[in-house]
C-alpha cells in the first residue's frame, strides 16, 4: 500500500506557515507500514489541485489531502476532488445541521459561507468532525481503470490528527491487506563530520545495501547533532525491531562514544541525566554564547533538580567582578578555567562549564573568529578539563555549535568520572 500526501494552501508556498502536517503524516504512515513516497504542496487553485490529485494517483494507491476544506472562497479542495471524480457537489443536510448547532451552542451568528463546508462530492463518505466545523471526506476515485481513494482532512493540526487516527489510518490498514510495521531508531552523534561517519560505517553501509532492509540515512541537524537513522520493515514490531537491534549494535561498535543519545534524547537531556546518576549539580558561566547553553538546559522538563543556574559574563568587567577572572586574555584556556571555577564557587554547584570565545565579526585577544575555549570544573579534587576548538566562522552557527560542543565535553567528563 502506497499513500502519498498533498498539502493545500498558498500560505505554505509563501512560507507563511510551516507544513508540519506532512511531516506528521509521513511519520504516522511509516509507523503503520504504509509507504509514502511523495509529499507535494500546491496553492489554492482548483485546476492545479485537481491536476496534482490525478498525477499522484497514477502511482499511489491512496492520497491524503490536508487543507482547503474551510468556509472561504479560496478553500477549493472539495471542488478539485469533485472535478477529478467527475461528479457534482451537494449539500449534506446532516453536516449543515451540525455546523448550525455548533454556532448556536456558542451563542454566535453563523456566517452563511460556513455552509460551504457542508458541500460534499456525490459518492463521497463523510468523516464526522469532532473538533471544528469542516468534515473530512473519503472519496473513491478511478484512475486508468484502477480503484483509488482520496482522503481529505482539515489543515488545522489537532483536527487532522484526530480525524486521521479515528478514520483515515484504519481505512488504509483495511485496504492494504498486507499488514507490515516500519520502525526507526535514531542514534545521535557529535564529534565527527557526516563524511567521517560514512567512512567509519562503510562496511555496515555495504552490508545494508546488499540486504536492502534495514536502510540507513544521515541527518545533519545543526546543534541537535548529526543523526544516524536506521529504518526497518517487518511483519510485526518484534520482527522489525530484531532487524534494527542487530545493525544498531554494529553501528555503536564502529562509532563508540561519538553516540551520545538515541531517538528523542538531546545532548542537554543526556547531560542532565548523567548528573542525576552521579549525584552532581551543574552550573555554567557563559560569555560567547550569552545564555544559549542555559536556555537549552532549562528547556528540559525537570532540569531544576540538577541545573542550579548560570552567570552570563559577557563583558570583561563582569568576568572579573563576578567570577574573579584574573587572566589578561579573556579568550583563553586560562580564562575559561577561571570562569568555570568562579561559577562553581558563586553558584555552589558540584560542576560548572564555562565558554568564552570569538563569535565575530572581528578577532579578539589575537584569536580568530570561531575560536572557542571550554572548561569543566569540579567536583573537588578532580582536575579542570580545558579545550580550545574551532567552530564555524559565522556568528550564529558558531554560538550554536559552541553549545552542543561544550555540553559534549561535560558529557564525556561525567562518563569518565562514572568509569
Amino acid at each position: 500500500m502506497r499513500c502519498d500526501v498533498l498539502a493545500v494552501g498558498t500560505e505554505l508556498l509563501l512560507g507563511q506557515i510551516i507544513d508540519s502536517n506532512s511531516a506528521w503524516l509521513g511519520e504516522q504512515l511509516a509507523a503503520r507500514g504504509i509507504d509514502s513516497l511523495l509529499q507535494v504542496k500546491v496553492g489554492d487553485n482548483t485546476a492545479r489541485i485537481a491536476a496534482e490529485i490525478e498525477r499522484l494517483l497514477r502511482s499511489a494507491d491512496a492520497l491524503i489531502i490536508c487543507g482547503g476544506l474551510g468556509p472561504t472562497h479560496d478553500d477549493v479542495t472539495r471542488e478539485a476532488i469533485a472535478a477529478v471524480m467527475g461528479v457534482e457537489l451537494r449539500v449534506d443536510d446532516e453536516v449543515a445541521d451540525r455546523i448550525l448547532e455548533m454556532f448556536a451552542s456558542r451563542g454566535r451568528r453563523m456566517p452563511q459561507n460556513n455552509l460551504r463546508q457542508a458541500q460534499v462530492p456525490v459518492g463521497a463518505q463523510i468523516i464526522a468532525q469532532r473538533r471544528g466545523t469542516a468534515p473530512g471526506l473519503i472519496c473513491p476515485v478511478e484512475v486508468d481503470g484502477v480503484s483509488k481513494v482520496v482522503f481529505a482532512v482539515p489543515g488545522v493540526p489537532h483536527e487532522l490528527h484526530e480525524m486521521c487516527e479515528r478514520a483515515v489510518f484504519p481505512a488504509l490498514a483495511e485496504r492494504s491487506g498486507d499488514p507490515a510495521v516500519i520502525v526507526s531508531r535514531v542514534l545521535r552523534t557529535w564529534g565527527e563530520s557526516e563524511s567521517g561517519l560514512s567512512e567509519r560505517l562503510a562496511g555496515v553501509i555495504a552490508d545494508l545495501d546488499e540486504v536492502g532492509n534495514p536502510t540507513l540515512a544521515f541527518l545533519a541537524s545543526g546543534w541537535e547533532g548529526l543523526k544516524v537513522r536506521l529504518t526497518a520493515k517487518g511483519a510485526d514490531t518484534e520482527a522489525a525491531m530484531g532487524l534494527l537491534e542487530e545493525y544498531e549494535e554494529r553501528i555503536r561498535f564502529e562509532l563508540g562514544d561519538l553516540v551520545f543519545g538515541v531517538d528523542d534524547e538531546t545532548m542537554e537531556s543526556v547531560v542532565l541525566d548523567l548528573c542525576r546518576r552521579s549525584g552532581f549539580t551543574l552550573g555554567a558561566a557563559e560569555s560567547v554564547t550569552g545564555g544559549l547553553l542555559s536556555g537549552r538546559l532549562t528547556a528540559v522538563p525537570g532540569a531544576s533538580d540538577v541545573f542550579v543556574g548560570s552567570v552570563v559574563s559577557y563583558a570583561t568587567e563582569a568576568k572579573r567582578s563576578v567570577l574573579s577572572v584574573e587572566s589578561d586574555l579573556v579568550v583563553s584556556e586560562h580564562a575559561a578555567a577561571e570562569m568555570a571555577e568562579g561559577a562553581r564557587r558563586v553558584l555552589n554547584s558540584d560542576l560548572a562549564v564555562a565558554l568564552t570565545g570569538v563569535a565575530g565579526p572581528d578577532e579578539q585577544d589575537g584569536m580568530p573568529v570561531g575560536t572557542l575555549c571550554v572548561a569543566v570544573s569540579g567536583p573537588d579534587g578532580l582536575e579542570t578539563v580545558v579545550r580550545t576548538l574551532r567552530m564555524p566562522g559565522q556568528r550564529e552557527p558558531m554560538r550554536q555549535m559552541s553549545v552542543i560542543t561544550a555540553l559534549d565535553i561535560v558529557r564525556r567528563r561525567l562518563e569518565s568520572i562514572g568509569d
